[in-house]
């Protein structure tokens, strides 16, 4: 069974950076994970995601150039690092992956099976 424990939210000015992390566990394969979000009375979205083996990586438009994915595969965390941040990247966090043997790595909360319980980010202006 796949653990999925993110840390790092909290509450910052706009222009302020956060570092998110996502520890997982209980899990011996490497594929996809994901960084999502949901702001209250929206749909979740996706912000990042990383291949676990390779490195390769995609942020959405809406956080190209402030928001970076990255991965440390000795201790299985994810890390989201935000900078910038402005009022409207408000939302919870959460960290996803995927027990698929040959993951999309996709963009839609439908590919992936395993979630964290989330990280409250909040931006004030």
């Amino acid at each position: 069974q796949v653990h999925l424990v993110e840390s790092g939210g909290g509450s910052v000015q706009a222009g302020g950076s956060l570092s998110l992390s996502c520890a997982a566990s209980g899990y011996t394969y490497r594929s996809c994970m994901a960084w999502f979000r949901q702001a209250p009375g929206k749909q979740r979205e996706a912000v990042a995601t990383i291949y676990t083996t390779g490195g390769l990586t995609r942020v959405v438009d809406s956080v190209k150039g402030r928001f970076t994915i990255s991965r440390d595969n000795t201790k299985n965390i994810v890390y989201l690092q935000m900078t910038s941040l402005k009022p409207d990247d408000t939302a919870m966090y959460y960290c996803a992956t995927t027990s698929q043997i040959y993951p999309t790595c996709g963009l839609n909360p439908t590919d992936y099976n395993y979630w964290g319980q989330g990280t409250q980010v909040t931006v004030s202006s």
